[in-house]
């Protein structure tokens, strides 16, 4: 019913003026659309809706992913520009915060302005 239907995500933000800088300036998606409510993306065939909400807790999981073809060299762009990858205790990382999956996958994890986890997997 829904397979062939172009998928929207969507992410909360308190911070709209900060939300709209990450995920244009420093993410680079493109911005299509903006008004009282919302901020919208285009991110490669995905809508994203970032959500202006009155109050937000942050999950403490992944809301939003992307899958990267060289996971170091997209941490280190974002390093460049102020974004570091989340540390867990729990999971064996490397220096620039890369866990490797027991299948052998690479993941690093990182937030938006509102505290929201973001992951990149190569």
């Amino acid at each position: 019913m829904l397979a062939d239907k172009e998928l929207k995500a969507f992410v909360p933000t308190v911070k709209p003026g900060e939300a709209k800088s990450f995920y244009k300036d420093i993410l680079g998606l493109q911005l299509l659309s903006e008004d009282n409510y919302a901020l919208e993306f285009y991110a490669r065939g995905t809508l994203l809706r970032v959500t202006f909400v009155q109050d937000l807790k942050p999950h403490p999981f992944t809301v939003l992913g992307w899958n990267v073809g060289d996971i170091l060299s997209v941490i280190k762009s974002l390093n460049e520009k102020g974004i570091v990858c989340e540390r867990y205790a729990f999971l064996e990382q490397d220096d620039l915060g890369v866990w490797t999956s027991p299948g052998g996958s690479k993941v690093a994890w990182f937030k938006d302005p509102d505290g929201n986890v973001l992951s990149l997997t190569e």
